[in-house]
């Protein structure tokens, strides 16, 4: 930490216990050292005239700012430097407006973060004038995430609870009614009543969208057996690139994909796992319909121990703020012709294997970052 407000004398710290108010300063002293330094929870101290007297490690590595060149300022420039259009507190905190848990969101795409701030007043002995104040940060991100995916797999299982108790006696008088259908179809066609037989033909084809929805709903309810295994997560998308390539050709989407042999294997079911790839993959390219590329990678990094990521990246428009929060959201889509599952049974199937999905996303793209198991042999 580079210059902090206090110091602390390691050779005092066997000051004698005959002194315990010298002691209890000292520690005090040592604790808020620690405390400024620690990169769990940021600390703004600002004086009365609302100028910043300390910011702590967390603060100056989150918004990027130098601790030497905002100290003695007000802390409005600092919101203008940082980007706020709305100030996130105001100097009606030296004012005795203290606040609790106020959420606040800072950054854009995979550096967005949830933060949750505390602001207090500093007074005279605890019970005096105020001299001062401070904001605690504390970075709720990954809480958010959890509860999130939490609530998500909730509706997930509601959904599926239904969908076990439903589909067999959806798809009974599917079966009887698509069967008297083709019978009626053929009887129209050897009548050559054309245009009674393209009704029919309408039917059927709606009849057949009805049945793959049932189908969806069941993946929801009864997942398939999960086969688990070691491998290489570039073995997978070599598999189903074939397949990607002639989708985004249809599009006239590029794909472009580095194999990288060296990375670790994962542990995962692989059928599963080619559904999650192609569902996404396959959302990525129709978000291009005027052309664009799709990148495919691997990363393994030292960020997320124990986990290996593949990055499908798209060129197209990127997925505007609202719908953004809702895309894993059962039934929720963009298409005409879409049930809204698709994403939510690929993020079933990752959250069942011990993975997570992120997705970020601006003018310039979409990215979306399956977050897989490494395997323990």
């Amino acid at each position: 930490m580079n210059g902090p407000l206090w110091s602390f004398d390691k050779e005092d710290a066997s000051a004698n216990v005959s002194r315990p108010g010298d002691l209890r300063e000292k520690f005090t002293r040592l604790f808020a050292d620690r405390f400024l330094a620690g990169d769990s929870t940021g600390v703004l101290i600002l004086d009365a005239d609302f100028r910043i007297v300390e910011m702590s490690d967390m603060i100056c590595q989150l918004f990027r700012s130098g601790r030497a060149e905002w100290f003695g300022r007000p802390a409005e420039e600092w919101f203008e430097e940082a980007g706020w259009t709305s100030h996130p507190f105001d100097r009606s905190l030296l004012r005795g407006r203290v606040f609790r848990n106020r959420s606040l969101k800072w950054g854009e795409g995979e550096r967005r973060l949830t933060l949750m701030l505390d602001g207090d007043v500093l007074q005279e002995g605890g019970i005096g004038d105020i001299v001062g104040a401070f904001v605690l940060f504390r970075d709720v991100s990954h809480l958010v995430m959890l509860e999130e995916q939490i609530r998500r797999s909730d509706r997930l299982k509601t959904i599926g609870q239904i969908a076990a108790g439903t589909a067999h006696e959806i798809r009974n008088p599917l079966t009887s009614m698509r069967g008297f259908m083709q019978l009626l179809e053929k009887s129209l066609s050897d009548r050559d009543m054309v245009k009674e037989h393209g009704f029919v033909t309408i039917m059927l084809s709606e009849l057949d969208r009805v049945n793959e929805l049932v189908s969806e709903f069941l993946l929801l309810s009864k997942p398939k057996e999960v086969h688990l295994a070691s491998m290489r997560a570039g073995a997978v998308l070599q598999e189903i690139l074939p397949v990607i390539c002639n989708e985004a050709i249809m599009y006239g989407v590029t794909v472009q994909y580095d194999p990288k042999p060296g990375l670790p294997a994962i542990w995962v079911d692989k059928e599963q796992l080619k559904q999650v790839f192609l569902n996404i993959a396959k959302n990525a390219i129709e978000a291009m319909s005027g052309g664009g590329t799709l990148i495919i990678r691997e990363k393994y990094g030292q960020d997320k121990p124990g986990r290996l990521a593949v990055l499908i990246r798209d060129t197209g428009p990127g997925i505007p703020p609202d719908v953004r929060e809702r895309i894993f959201d059962p039934f929720f889509t963009t298409k005409h012709q879409g049930t809204g599952l698709g994403l939510s049974i690929c993020q079933r199937i990752v959250h069942d294997l011990g993975g997570h999905i992120e997705v970020a996303s601006d003018a310039g793209g979409t990215c979306f970052t399956v977050w897989l198991p490494l395997s323990a042999t």
